[in-house]
């Protein structure tokens, strides 16, 4: 009777234990459980403020402009801002003596227009968001004062989005820098490896500040032009690849040779993919112009498609290399995704990338035709019979090189970096909801983990808020009472 009594006493002292384990009742429940098709459609290059910095309810600039303000080189307050270059001279369509604060680009160049692309890098971004203050994106850019642009974005296809279901105003990209770095970190929660990379690849950093060594000729002040530096590399000096390399093979026939120092070794980490496959679970990267590259009808970074190889984060891994059975299952053309779209079909995870022309990224895209084309993406899923059960993320892969205001938080020596505009879109989303929840782009791997019970890829994702805060409270009860 004693022993009974005990074995009783303890089965209820674990089960109460169990219950007030962190997160564990909601995790048994598993918030997504509702949801049967995941989409992440990733764009490109856009901060949050640069998109929905008026937005309503949204932390945003509606407060006082002083706090905005850029620091020079030396650490004193710029006078006005750098001016605004255009390729090799300045751009006429700006003032080129605008006052240190935000200012709207479309005042002087509507959203269909393109503009100059933004210093958008590792260390570099380092060095703007400098410890939190965000006062040194205009000091440390190519683009001079254009980094303190936004757009009113109450005409976008977005906006309306963000106005019917979940805005995320508090999602950061991964990792500091551009887009190759961001998406590795969106597949393997992991920065790239290079081991005994070539010296020439090695950046070159100051002990002192921990950010790049400026050459002995770089302008002392942001408004004599862009900071130059000793060496900026692509490799740490530990030996992560931080910045663009090509993958080990090419993917077009036509495509340009590449020194064998700038491919990135073949990869051997656990991708989101590889987990998914070990678990039985349907999955696809769909890529605009994917079959005009291997075709060789288009090469890559060339007009009128700018279609971006380093935006193809499995061509860095061995397990998807040319010829394997991998890349052939799983690694599509667009019009397999909108195809499986109407049909139904879609698997149960799906990446989408845009191809360069309407990726939003500044230079060779522009904001309207990127917004455009969202908008239609968005319209084929609603309009798909997956619809019912679907969950749309819709997210930049880094700032690109674009001012915002909110620090982010300081999780690991890789990020992340600034908040990114992103979008919560399904029929078990809140509605015209301001989510202010702390994601970052990993956020979307731990929800694909938490939705098929996956094992984490790395302790980044592992420690990643879910996105079970943008879901409408029935959709996360209801599969629990059902239990």
């Amino acid at each position: 009777m004693r022993m009974s009594i005990f074995r009783s006493f303890a089965a209820a002292t674990a089960l109460l234990a169990l219950a007030n384990a962190p997160g564990s009742a909601q995790e048994a429940a598993n918030p997504f459980a509702e949801i049967g098709h995941i989409v992440v459609i990733y764009t490109e290059n856009r901060s949050f403020d640069n998109v929905f910095g008026l937005f309503p309810g949204a932390d945003g600039l509606g407060v006082a402009a002083d706090r905005f303000a850029q620091a020079d080189a030396d650490g004193s307050v710029l006078t006005k801002l750098p001016p605004i270059p255009a390729h090799k001279s300045l751009d006429p369509r700006f003032p080129q003596s605008l006052p240190n604060a935000p200012f709207p680009i479309d005042a002087f160049a509507p959203n269909g227009e393109k503009t100059a692309d933004l210093t958008h890098d590792f260390y570099q971004e380092q060095e703007q968001i400098n410890g939190g203050r965000m006062d040194r994106f205009a000091a440390v850019s190519s683009a001079g004062g254009l980094v303190m642009g936004y757009y009113d974005g109450r005409g976008l296809a977005q906006w309306r989005l963000a106005e019917e279901f979940t805005l995320a105003d508090h999602f950061f990209h991964a990792a500091f820098g551009g887009s190759f770095l961001n998406h590795v970190f969106l597949v393997c929660a992991c920065a790239p490896v290079y081991p005994s990379p070539p010296p020439s690849l090695v950046a070159e950093i100051d002990e002192k500040t921990g950010f790049l060594a400026r050459a002995d000729n770089s302008p002392k002040s942001a408004l004599d032009g862009p900071p130059r530096y000793r060496k900026t590399g692509r490799v740490t000096p530990d030996g992560f690849a931080v910045s663009t390399l090509q993958p080990p093979s090419p993917l077009s026939p036509i495509d340009l040779p590449v020194p064998a120092e700038q491919t990135l070794p073949p990869q051997a980490a656990p991708t989101i993919g590889d987990r998914l496959t070990e678990k039985g679970v349907g999955w696809a990267w769909f890529a605009g112009g994917w079959n005009d590259m291997r075709a060789g009808r288009i090469r890559q970074r060339d007009k009128p498609d700018y279609f971006q190889t380093h935006h193809q984060p499995f061509l860095y891994f061995a397990k998807y290399a040319p010829g394997s059975a991998e890349r052939e299952r799983h690694l599509k053309d667009a019009e397999d995704f909108f195809a499986a779209a109407a049909a139904g079909t879609l698997p149960a995870v799906s990446f989408y990338k845009p191809i360069g022309r309407v990726n939003q990224h500044p230079d060779y895209a522009d904001l309207k035709s990127g917004d455009a084309h969202i908008a239609e993406v968005v319209a084929r899923l609603r309009a798909s019979p997956n619809w019912k059960d679907m969950l749309i993320i819709i997210t930049a892969d880094e700032n690109g090189g674009a001012w915002d205001h909110v620090a982010p938080p300081k999780i690991d020596r890789f990020g992340p970096g600034s908040r990114v505009p992103t979008l919560i879109v399904s029929p078990l989303a809140k509605k015209g909801f301001v989510d202010h929840t702390a994601y970052d782009t990993t956020s979307i791997l731990r929800t694909i983990e938490m939705r098929f019970g996956l094992e984490p890829l790395t302790d980044r994702d592992a420690r990643a808020a879910d996105l079970r805060n943008a879901l409408l409270p029935s959709s996360r009860t209801d599969s629990a009472a059902a239990r």
